[in-house]
């Protein structure tokens, strides 16, 4: 039985209850010092446990606080240790940590959307599509002593991310220290987690060769544009396939060999496009080793149209949540809160498929906005904690599958969609040329507006 302030937050605020609900169940702090102790190299725990600094960096990516001292210093009685110890902490969390912490909570939230049937149609039925993509974490502050006399922007580390389509969750995270990395050079690590039937849908500067005999080597597959510098030699004429939103289509057959001289056949695909891309480029080349019988030419370009996906993730990421903190300059911190605002994305992508449960993909697709259900468990958080204490949310922990899905599906029904009701903004005006006159730096809005 719930309490009285409980139901009332169920009844008022359905959203920031299912989400709260969602990190109890599989972030609550024995399963993440868990985590740590599996996973951790090098760190020891101390007085300090893993699950305080999650639980404030989570604060701090929700934007709840909007720094970790600031977290630090609302939850005071709380911590055992000086915020420097915490920072210390902080700037030691391994990378193989932070993106087991990915890895475990993506599997664990997979099991409750797929028993909601809360997932996106698939893309090619059979298959399971994986989008890739690279992310560099923005400049930080030049904190550091080693950063004080340097006016270039210090970079603390970039990622690949693999994102599931029909999850809408990133689901893995291969993260590096080195801002100056080349995307490329992660790319060995992808390998080892391709499974059978996996697609990965990358960019052109993925498409290295021997990366690509690599995937067909895990009996994977993958759709990718093609780089200019891929060597290749055609197997056959190009057919006219057919004409697409984004222009018409051909087809060729192409032999590409790696490094050791082995040679695989695979499809090139060309779209003669009917609007330039940004770079300028009017024909786009995708190569895939995907069997015509899975998915023929319009599918493949229109799968890798759609590859816009991940990059609207990372732009949620951004604008959503507060997924690069500035003022966390070691590289270990700051991919930390980066892979700490990928776990709170997809709680919320599990709050989305248990609406697509109860209204449809169609309708959460266009009109539920993320930033609106971003920002009301921001708002609601401070209140709905003071409110209801920490030991009654424990039962979201203990409850079967099958009782949690059920709840958030109930919890779900609740939800009055106009509050995070999407609003599409329409083509942008072309800016007006503008004068200026130094003799009048500066106008009277009012005596404008009255002429």
């Amino acid at each position: 039985m719930l309490g009285e302030i409980f139901e009332r937050f169920v009844k008022q605020a359905p959203a920031a209850v299912m989400v709260r609900g969602i990190l109890e169940r599989v972030l609550s702090p024995d399963a993440l010092d868990a985590l740590f102790e599996r996973v951790a190299d090098k760190q020891y725990t101390r007085e300090l446990l893993f699950s305080s600094i999650f639980q404030l960096m989570n604060l701090v990516v929700c934007k709840i606080h909007p720094s970790i001292h600031s977290a630090y210093q609302d939850n005071i009685e709380e911590m055992k240790v000086s915020v420097a110890a915490v920072y210390e902490k902080l700037n030691r969390v391994d990378i193989s940590t932070s993106r087991a912490l990915v890895r475990d909570t993506a599997s664990q939230l997979e099991e409750s959307i797929r028993a909601m049937n809360g997932t996106c149609a698939p893309l090619i039925p059979g298959y399971r599509i994986k989008m890739l993509d690279g992310n560099c974490i923005e400049a930080t502050d030049h904190r550091l002593e080693v950063l004080r006399k340097i006016g270039s922007a210090p970079l603390p580390g970039k990622s690949l991310v693999i994102y599931d389509p029909e999850l809408e969750m990133a689901t893995d995270v291969f993260p590096c220290e080195d801002g100056h990395a080349q995307e490329r050079s992660l790319l060995g690590e992808i390998l080892p987690t391709l499974e059978a039937s996996d697609v990965l849908v990358m960019d052109r500067n993925f498409c290295v060769r021997d990366f690509l005999h690599g995937i067909c080597a895990q009996k994977a597959f993958f759709i990718c544009r093609q780089h200019k510098g891929l060597p290749w030699e055609a197997d056959g004429e190009k057919r006219y396939i057919g004409k697409s939103e984004s222009g018409a289509i051909h087809e060729q057959s192409i032999l590409v060999s790696d490094s050791e001289g082995n040679t695989k056949r695979f499809r090139r695909i060309s779209i003669t496009l009917k609007t330039p891309t940004r770079d300028g480029d009017k024909v786009l080349n995708i190569v895939t080793n995907l069997p015509e019988s899975a998915a023929d030419a319009k599918l493949i370009a229109e799968i890798y149209r759609k590859r816009w996906t991940i990059e609207t993730a990372f732009q949620e990421l951004e604008a959503h949540l507060h997924s690069e903190i500035n003022s966390l300059g070691y590289p270990k911190a700051a991919l930390f809160g980066f892979c700490t605002a990928l776990v709170a994305y997809n709680a919320l992508a599990v709050v989305k498929a248990a609406l697509r449960s109860q209204h449809g993909e169609e309708k959460i697709a266009n009109d539920v906005s993320g930033y609106y259900l971003a920002g009301h468990f921001a708002r609601i958080y401070e209140g709905m904690m003071i409110a209801i204490p920490e030991e009654e949310w424990t039962f979201f922990q203990t409850m079967g599958l099958d009782a949690f899905t059920r709840t958030l599906q109930q919890l779900a029904g609740n939800i009055n969609l106009e509050k995070f009701k999407k609003h599409k903004r329409g083509p942008k005006k072309k800016m007006p040329k503008r004068t200026y006159d130094k003799k009048k730096p500066h106008v009277s809005t009012y005596k404008l507006l009255m002429k």
